[in-house]
């Protein structure tokens, strides 16, 4: 069966791992902007997670002039209110580039907060384009669960995705990232929802451009 190539359009190397889980099975050769030359990530000006998934994938498949598929997600937290802006999830704490100085961060701005004032709950929207224009995109929540009370004993050996270490769920006695697939099915995941969205889409509608 021929493989069509598609990038994963992101250099950081936990969201291509995820991006890959969302193509598994497929008849599609996903591709690293490493691995195609390929090195400037855009300007993220979006006012919306879709808009800057759209921004994302419509860039990189120009870039790559090939198919490419893109996400932008952020943590949402209603006791915050406006000092809280999913947006700017990676960058809330400012300088710092490591996972362990943001959970300590938002474990600070979380502190004066108790029971379900410590909701939170996840925004993620995915965009597939070819070259320069978005095929299809999407933007779901995520199930909603609880900021723990305590930093996670050690973060994951890369932390690109810090929050599921402190991102917690009561009725199952667990954090995000140690939540099995099935467990993760049960709370109507975003990206398990995602996964079936882009393998339907893949199966039932796309057409293989034609080179």
């Amino acid at each position: 069966m021929t493989q069509t190539p598609i990038l994963l359009a992101t250099t950081n190397p936990d969201k291509q791992r995820a991006l890959r889980t969302l193509l598994e099975s497929l008849p599609l050769s996903p591709a690293t902007p490493e691995q195609m030359g390929l090195g400037s990530a855009p300007d993220e000006k979006g006012e919306t997670h879709l808009e800057v998934a759209c921004q994302k994938a419509t860039h990189w498949s120009k870039a790559g002039s090939t198919l490419a598929i893109a996400s932008d997600g952020g943590l949402v937290l209603p006791a915050l209110g406006t000092g809280w802006e999913s947006l700017y999830t990676h960058r809330f704490a400012g300088e710092p580039d490591d996972g362990l100085t943001r959970v300590h961060r938002l474990l600070e701005l979380m502190r004066p907060y108790r029971g379900e004032e410590r909701q939170a709950s996840w925004i993620e929207a995915l965009a597939i384009a070819y070259q320069g224009r978005v095929l299809v995109s999407w933007q779901l929540n995520g199930a909603v669960g609880v900021i723990a009370n305590d930093p996670p004993e050690a973060l994951p050996e890369t932390s690109g995705f810090w929050v599921f270490s402190v991102w917690e769920f009561p009725e199952l006695g667990k954090r995000y990232n140690q939540l099995s697939p099935a467990e993760l099915a049960s709370l109507d995941d975003h990206w398990t929802r995602l996964r079936g969205l882009v393998q339907r889409y893949f199966r039932g509608y796309f057409v293989t451009p034609v080179a």
